[in-house]
């Protein structure tokens, strides 16, 4: 039961799987179909499978059957209606066919007029292609004929616009045609050859700018003088309201606006000649003489090209080095005016043609690389100066080239070049002029002094006085009161001397003009200038007359006289630095004159000249001294010389009225000591050997003369016996010989109330031993006069014991 159960279960499986088999087989393709045959074969109920595959076959073809019989009688109608349909159909051929016929026959004239037809309508459609080509090539062949011909002129930034539109909006819409190849190919060239012409019209344009710079900055430098003196007419003639323009409108010399993208203009050129214009003319600017469209035409083409750096750093570096040409100053340059004024000329004309560059384009040039050049310049320009000025020994040189330096400074300040340091380099300069000054002035005051007569000033008239008074700041009542002729008490020298002091004021005071200094400064210049003057300058030329071997009495008395009134006349000159700088005397830090010591310097200096003045003269008298000292006669007399030197003593010292009484009385003082001195060494001369007493009275009485003299008061203002001091010595020296008191000597010595006091024992032992010689060899020659032995021999022994006590007092005054 369960075995049938089983079987029955098996055999429905396999009807089943049979029939998704049979099912598979009628829905896969033909090529599929091995695997599910195979499927069968590897089964065991193939031969039931065949079976039902038999039998799924017969099915199909019962269907297939059915429905051909269901079909049948339509496929038989619609044959029918087909072979109806053929006859009508072999008619309308003919008919088609005979139309055909008739129809080509009918229209091989048209066809052959529209072949004809064809034809022309291919050709004008040729021609219109051809007309629209050529239309499309036209502005190209147009725009390369004008790029040739504004390279022919010359239009180099025009043809480079033309060359830009040509290649970027023509060629590319007729790129395929062989000519525009070679357009294009030519390009670059055409590129090149633009830059190389402007390059060329750049450097033509810089060698012209490097060769007329001096005419550019002369230009800008008379319009800044211009400038400068229309400011003095205002400052002279104020007028209310009005204002003034800035200097660099009045300056702008440049006036023309460049627009950044295209040239100034189409022409080029570098320099153009401008006439020489009169000094009446209005000065003719610098954009009179200047184009400047090579650089910017030069600068637009670069910056279109994409090379505007590179045109920018070659600008730069080629006017870096016209700027060391120029800032190269000759080596002449010191010697004349004008070898300064090219040289300023040359640099104010290369920065103004800077600036004007810096304020027309954008970025050639920029505010850091022109300081830079500024920089530079100032400098070497400082350097320069310094330089050759140091040669210059012509204040009136020195002052021209301060006042062209005052307007170079000037004229580079108004387009923004700071110039503070050319103002303090002026400072420098003003030192080297003060120097040049000073040593103008030594000529002046050497050919005052030389050609001055040393004599007071006459005056014969009214006019001639109010002359003199007039140049030289000089009172005095008495002498006004006097009637004429009459005399001044200084010489010509004085009024020269005060007046040359302010002429070399005022030349001070030119120099510190448009200095921008305060009035205080101008004051301290003038006075130090001024000092250096008397303390250096005049003191020298002072000194040097004074020590002139040539110099007389007469004419040192007259300096001393003419100083002390130059002293006196320095309190005026104060006032005259005062009333032309506004500076008064009491102000702080104001620095004092320095003349009244400088007059009191060569007065002392004078004086000590007549001191010693006077006593060569008195040695040149005493040369004439001829004493015969082994004489024993007494001629009761003075000796001539001594009578010609006291003459001579009192006719000097007359002459001496107008001086100081100080003076005079310390001249006739210092005469007498030193004529006793030398009167003491003519007695005391080693030479000397030995002298009589006769020679002794003799020379005696030649210092009685000169105490006589001493008596008579040749300079009033000394006590009683002041004077007569001087020979005291002397005096009680030969009193002391002549009276043979050495008992009352030796007795007194070293007591204060001595009578020989001055009377040096040393001295007295030197003379007593020239006595004892002269009395040996007289005693040696009278040998045979037995009566005058004894005596001789007691003086003689007198003597000796004399001797001997005034050494004892020697070697007792020295231990």
């Amino acid at each position: 039961m369960e075995r049938g159960k089983m079987a029955e279960a098996e055999s429905l499986e396999t009807a089943a799987e049979h029939e998704r088999i049979l099912r598979e087989i009628e829905s896969t393709d033909t090529a599929c179909i091995g695997p599910t045959l195979r499927s069968v074969y590897d089964g065991e109920e193939h031969g039931r499978f065949m079976e039902k595959l038999e039998t799924r076959i017969r099915n199909h073809d019962r269907e297939i059957e059915k429905m051909c019989n269901f079909h049948y009688q339509g496929f038989v109608d619609s044959i029918t209606e087909l072979l109806k349909v053929r006859g009508e159909a072999q008619k309308l051929k003919n008919q088609v066919t005979d139309t055909n016929r008739k129809l080509q026959h009918e229209g091989k004239e048209l066809v052959i007029a529209m072949e004809e037809l064809k034809q022309c309508r291919l050709q004008q459609r040729n021609i219109s292609a051809t007309v629209d080509k050529l239309m499309l090539c036209l502005p190209v062949l147009e725009m390369y004929s004008k790029l040739r011909d504004q390279m022919k002129t010359k239009r180099h930034y025009p043809a480079l616009k033309t060359l830009e539109h040509l290649e970027h909006t023509y060629l590319p819409q007729v790129s395929h045609y062989r000519f525009c190849k070679v357009m294009v190919d030519n390009i670059p060239k055409l590129r090149e050859e633009i830059k190389d012409v402007s390059m060329s019209d750049l450097k033509d344009f810089l060698e012209s700018i490097r060769k007329h710079s001096d005419k550019i900055g002369e230009t800008a430098m008379k319009q800044a003088q211009q400038q400068r003196n229309l400011d003095n007419i205002v400052l002279q003639q104020p007028r209310i309201g009005s204002k003034r323009k800035s200097k660099k409108d009045t300056y702008i010399i440049f006036d023309t606006e460049i627009e950044s993208t295209s040239p100034k203009s189409e022409q080029d050129s570098g320099i153009l000649d401008v006439e020489d214009e009169e000094d009446d003319e209005e000065v003719p600017g610098a954009q009179d003489l200047v184009d400047f469209s090579p650089v910017y035409r030069c600068l637009h083409i670069y910056s279109v090209l994409g090379a505007r750096e590179t045109f920018e750093n070659y600008y730069r570096k080629q006017r870096r080095k016209q700027a060391r040409l120029v800032l190269q100053p000759p080596s002449n340059m010191h010697e004349t005016l004008d070898g300064y004024r090219k040289y300023f000329n040359q640099i104010v004309g290369f920065f103004v043609v800077e600036d004007h560059i810096l304020h027309t384009t954008q970025g050639l040039v920029n505010r850091a690389y022109i300081d830079e050049l500024w920089e530079m310049a100032l400098s070497k320009t400082i350097a320069a100066l310094r330089t050759h000025s140091s040669y210059c020994s012509d204040p009136n040189l020195v002052l021209d080239l301060k006042n062209l330096i005052v307007l170079f400074a000037d004229t580079l300040q108004v387009y923004g070049f700071p110039v503070n340091q050319l103002f303090d380099m002026l400072l420098e300069i003003r030192d080297q002029y003060s120097e040049t000054l000073l040593k103008k002035w030594a000529g002046i005051f050497r050919n005052i002094l030389d050609s001055d007569n040393y004599s007071p000033i006459p005056v014969t008239s009214e006019e001639v006085y109010k002359k003199v008074v007039g140049q030289f700041p000089f009172q005095d009542i008495e002498l006004e009161k006097q009637p004429f002729p009459k005399k001044f008490p200084f010489s010509e020298f004085v009024p020269k001397v005060y007046n040359q002091i302010k002429e070399f004021i005022y030349a001070c005071l030119k120099f510190s003009e448009d200095l921008h200094l305060s009035s205080t400064e101008v004051d301290d210049m003038i006075r130090k200038s001024t000092n250096l003057l008397l303390t250096r300058t005049l003191s020298n030329s002072l000194q040097n007359v004074i020590k002139r071997k040539n110099i007389g009495l007469t004419e040192l008395v007259q300096i001393i006289i003419n100083t002390t009134h130059l002293e006196k006349s320095c309190k005026y000159l104060e006032e005259f630095i005062t009333n032309i700088t506004n500076v008064l005397p009491e102000t702080v830090h104001t620095t004092k004159l320095y003349g009244t010591t400088t007059f009191k310097d060569a007065r002392h200096a004078a004086e000590e000249e007549i001191y010693t003045n006077l006593n060569q003269k008195i040695d040149q008298f005493l040369q004439l001294a001829d004493y015969d000292w082994m004489t024993g006669d007494l001629d009761n007399k003075a000796s001539d010389y001594l009578v010609d030197l006291i003459a001579f003593l009192r006719s000097t010292f007359a002459v001496f009225t107008h001086l100081p009484g100080k003076v005079a009385q310390t001249a006739c003082m210092s005469a007498c000591k030193h004529l006793a001195t030398s009167l003491m060494q003519l007695l005391l001369e080693a030479e000397v050997r030995q002298l009589t007493l006769g020679a002794l009275q003799q020379f005696n009485l030649d210092v009685r003369e000169c105490e006589q003299f001493a008596r008579s008061g040749p300079v009033p203002g000394f006590q009683e016996d002041t004077l007569q001091l001087a020979f005291i010595d002397l005096r009680q020296l030969l009193d002391l010989f002549i009276q043979w008191d050495w008992s009352t000597y030796l007795a007194d010595y070293g007591q204060p109330n001595c009578k020989y006091l001055r009377v040096n024992p040393v001295t007295a032992l030197t003379l007593l031993e020239k006595i004892s010689r002269e009395m040996k060899d007289t005693s040696r020659k009278n040998n045979m006069f037995a009566q005058f032995r004894k005596n001789e021999r007691d003086k003689q022994k007198l003597i000796d014991t004399v001797a001997k006590q005034l050494r004892g007092l020697i070697s007792s005054h020295h231990s």
